[in-house]
């Protein structure tokens, strides 16, 4: 009797626990939950400090476990509660209607154990007929964020969503976007063995119409890491064409996304205000490729791998990185090209613009008194971000210009202040290697320019000229320049510096030589039987530039025939020329009218012309003597009898290449 009476005591027990699990059972499978539904709509209004309310019915089920758990556990019960015409209330400010969501269903089945240490395991959640209407002002506030209890003793997990029919606008004062979807079921077709929702969008994006669609899954598994939930949609977003389709990968992990994506519009600088990204103004764009997500704490870092695309004429192809990192995102990468043509950077480099010459009076057709590029520098949003990004390009064309080649250039923009450092490239047989720095931390950019050419053909320098073809020889030169100004134009009108050039040894085409110093005779010659070249010992120059104006400190040409002096000046602010140039002949001219010539005029209208004081005199001359003494005297003074000595070019050209090698920058001297 002893011995019975513990095992008695813990039936009674056993028996006890066992009566009071049937009474809860009981209970919650005859209770009607219906009447607790004010208690309920009541506590959860006062947890987030919105109106929440259940409108229709509200069960609970009992059944059986996940057979697929191991263990006693699948054979544990599980809740599934359901309940009918559910919302939660928008706060009083938004203009998208009284009800943030609303949801003709919803179906929560949870997972008792994890309740005992205060975790809420919601293993499948279906939300059918939903309606959300979400508002995200300028400042930042929305309508998704609820009051503010402090930290949760609670933690949520969500292990899979099924999506039904639905409606959607999202309304974000910050971008000037209302967007409106409207989602349904796919339930047959060669579709529904991907895709469970199709949704047709639109709505409008700063003024302008937003279109589009496409399709999602059905049902999203949100516990295994290799789980796929397959997405493909398209819209036109103001002036961007976006298309995505791929899958995402488990989106509660770092290697969340991986989609292809297609973008395209009329210009890159419109994709600004969507991404946060700044991007230059450009002519119509096209790309695809992989755009990756990784989230990374609150913040997901963005990679466009492996795209390819088009910028107007140009080709692009290349991996861009972006992170959102303090105190500035970052933009890393590198991109190729092909072949580019110079016009499709446009106002990136400074060029100027159709809209801007009509802002001017110009007409699209008519030519422009501005040789320089006057487009402004946009330096107000060059703190958007910070870049690093290399570029290589095969071929850059240069509209009715020479075509540059094996580009390279490192692109740096931090806090406001961009560096091309190099920006190297072939042209004209030769290379140019420079490193440019523009500081935009001012309101006007201070501008410091070093560039080197090397080895450029003479006759490539003018491929449209025929009489050059023939030429050879090599220029080489240098230019160091600071500046200020928003633009090309108003840094060169500023700079100060140095600029510098040598020919070595080659030819060049006699008829230019015997055209530039009006010898009559020689020039029918070469009209009547052909041009020959002529060779060019050296040629020696170099400027010193003061606030925009260049003044020839040497210019010196010395050729088989003659010696060319050229003094003035470049005004580069003005754009204008104001050059002397005196060729003297080496050998006897007969019937020449060698003599002093001018350039002047603008950039785009050059006037190069003889000198009339100098020419009139020996055209004087010759009428004197015909008339006074014989017209075979009247020859007399168009002969050239030659006695210039030649230059030497060694003395010279070292002279000059010491001189062009340390070409310096000065200081820009405040007026």
């Amino acid at each position: 009797m002893k011995k019975s009476r513990p095992f008695k005591i813990f039936a009674g027990l056993l028996i006890t626990l066992l009566l009071v699990l049937v009474a809860i059972v009981i209970f919650v499978l005859t209770f009607d939950w219906n009447r607790a539904r004010p208690w309920i709509n009541h506590r959860v209004s006062d947890s987030i400090g919105r109106e929440f309310a259940i409108n229709g019915d509200l069960r609970v089920h009992w059944e059986q476990g996940d057979a697929a758990e191991h263990g006693w556990r699948r054979y544990v019960p599980r809740p599934r509660i359901s309940a009918n015409d559910v919302y939660v209330a928008n706060p009083d400010w938004t203009s998208t209607g009284p009800k943030l969501a609303s949801a003709g269903s919803i179906v929560v089945a949870i997972h008792p154990l994890p309740l005992l240490h205060k975790e809420v395991v919601i293993t499948d959640l279906a939300v059918d007929k939903i309606t959300l209407a979400a508002q995200r002002r300028a400042d930042g506030s929305n309508t998704w964020t609820f009051k503010d209890n402090g930290p949760s003793e609670w933690d949520v997990d969500i292990q899979r969503l099924t999506l039904g029919d639905g409606d959607l606008r999202y309304l974000d004062d910050g971008i000037k976007l209302d967007l409106r979807a409207k989602a349904s079921g796919i339930n047959e077709g060669a579709d529904a063995q991907k895709y469970g929702i199709q949704f047709d969008l639109s709505g409008s994006y700063r003024n302008a119409p937003v279109t589009g669609g496409g399709k999602v899954g059905k049902v999203l598994a949100l516990t295994d890491e290799h789980t796929q939930f397959p997405v493909q949609a398209n819209a036109n977003l103001g002036k961007n064409k976006i298309a995505v389709e791929g899958m995402l990968t488990d989106p509660r992990a770092p290697a969340g996304l991986d989609l292809k994506l297609s973008l395209g519009g009329a210009s890159m600088a419109d994709l600004y205000p969507l991404t946060g990204v700044l991007l230059p103004e450009t002519p119509p764009y096209a790309t695809t490729g992989r755009l990756i997500g990784k989230k990374s704490g609150a913040a997901w870092n963005w990679t466009y791998k492996n795209f390819t695309g088009t910028v107007g004429g140009s080709d692009l192809e290349g991996t861009l990185a972006y992170s959102p990192r303090k105190p500035r995102p970052m933009l890393t990468g590198e991109i190729t090209s092909r072949q580019l043509r110079l016009e499709d950077l446009g106002p990136t480099i400074g060029a100027e613009s159709n809209q801007s010459k009509a802002s001017r009076g110009k007409a699209k057709n008519q030519p422009d008194d501005k040789a320089l590029p006057v487009e402004q520098f946009n330096t107000a949003k060059w703190d958007a971000l910070d870049a690093d990004v290399k570029f290589n390009g095969k071929k850059l064309i240069r509209t009715h210009d020479i075509p540059l080649n094996d580009i390279q250039a490192h692109i740096k923009m931090n806090n406001k202040v961009l560096t091309l450092t190099p920006l190297n490239f072939g042209m004209a047989g030769g290379d140019i290697s420079s490193n440019i720095k523009l500081d935009g931390r001012q309101k006007v950019i201070d501008a410091d320019i070093r560039m080197a050419a090397r080895h450029l053909k003479i006759n490539q320098l003018f491929p449209k000229l025929e009489s050059m073809k023939a030429s050879v020889g090599e220029v080489s030169a240098d230019a160091a320049l600071a500046g200020k100004g928003n633009s090309v134009s108003s840094m060169l009108a500023t700079s100060s510096g140095e600029l510098g050039a040598t020919v070595s040894e080659g030819s060049v085409s006699k008829f230019i030589l015997e055209a530039a110093g009006l010898n009559v005779a020689n020039l029918v010659f070469v009209k009547l039987f052909g041009d020959r070249q002529v060779q060019l010992n050296c040629l020696a120059g170099d400027f010193v530039v003061e606030h925009g104006k260049a003044d020839a400190r040497r210019f010196v040409v010395d050729t088989q025939e003659a010696v060319i002096n050229v003094t003035g000046n470049v005004d580069l602010a003005k754009e204008t020329l104001d050059l002397d140039v005196r060729p003297q002949t080496k050998g006897v001219r007969i019937i020449s009218l060698r003599t002093p010539l001018y350039a002047r005029g603008t950039f785009t209208n050059p006037d190069v012309g003889p000198q009339k004081g100098p020419l009139a005199l020996k055209a004087g001359a010759a009428v004197a003597l015909a008339s006074i003494v014989n017209p075979l005297a009247a020859v007399i003074p168009l002969i050239n009898p030659g006695k210039v000595d030649s230059v030497d070019c060694g003395a010279l050209l070292a002279q000059a290449n010491k001189t062009r090698n340390e070409a310096k920058t000065q200081p820009i001297k405040k007026k």
